[in-house]
């Protein structure tokens, strides 16, 4: 039980990393704040998280909307009374190259994938304060740390997070605050089998996945949502009590080679 008695926010909770992150926390004893903006998912994820004995509340939620961003915090401040932990996995994937990407395309990669993470971070940091500890974790990427192609507005925006978390880290590390970042690399999830999710492509299939991993990522496979969890625990817990301003890889070795 390393989170008992803590309160986690996690946004995007309601599939792939966050909800794996989200039952991973319950098992631990964290009571929740699920966010996310498909209704059925979130109240699935908030019944299997209570299920183990913890409270679980899910927030619906748009996190490029400053209301939304809010509201969140003000219902875990109702509902718990403190916020230990904000885990800012909500993210979207975009593709396309500086020519190539449109000025939507790249304004809505930032709100979600960068301003989110800011604006939530800065709207749980005077709570934090006031009880004198807390952690953020957020979300990167193994391209934080290395660029690709044909994905310029995503790369930049996770980039940035990595920047964020280190200078984050730098300003609260005397308030007792840990900020740190989880960076995964290909995961697979079960939104890559939906149709659109990579812009028009066709839903993923399970054997172009394990083709394409077993070519480029030196351990032959794409990683589980539950390893990138487990990752994402340790950062948040106590065990990690000597880790801030951190970027931890869990990609399989991809940026090693």
């Amino acid at each position: 039980m390393k989170l008992k008695g803590k309160t986690a926010i996690i946004t995007g909770g309601t599939s792939g990393i966050g909800k794996a992150t989200a039952l991973r926390f319950a098992e631990e004893g964290a009571d929740l704040v699920i966010t996310g903006r498909r209704v059925s998912l979130g109240k699935a994820v908030e019944a299997e998280c209570s299920s183990k004995g913890v409270r679980c509340v899910f927030v619906e939620a748009d996190h490029s909307k400053v209301e939304d961003c809010q509201r969140v915090v003000d219902i875990a401040i109702k509902e718990f009374g403190h916020i230990d932990i904000l885990f800012n996995n909500a993210g979207i994937v975009t593709k396309g190259t500086a020519e190539t990407t449109t000025d939507e395309v790249w304004q809505s990669t930032m709100d979600i994938n960068i301003t989110a993470v800011w604006r939530m971070s800065k709207l749980v940091l005077p709570h934090m304060k006031k009880q004198g500890k807390g952690v953020i974790v957020n979300n990167g990427s193994d391209w934080s740390v290395v660029a690709s192609k044909d994905a310029l507005p995503y790369i930049v925006s996770k980039g940035a997070v990595g920047l964020m978390t280190k200078a984050m880290a730098m300003d609260h590390a005397r308030d007792g605050i840990r900020v740190n970042a989880v960076c995964p690399g290909d995961t697979f999830v079960d939104r890559w089998m939906e149709k659109g999710y990579f812009e028009d492509s066709d839903p993923v299939t399970l054997e172009q996945a394990i083709k394409e991993a077993s070519e480029f990522i030196p351990m032959g496979r794409f990683g589980k949502p539950e390893e990138i969890a487990n990752a994402v625990l340790f950062l948040a817990s106590d065990e990690s009590s000597y880790v801030t301003g951190h970027l931890l890889l869990v990609d399989g070795g991809n940026t090693a080679q």
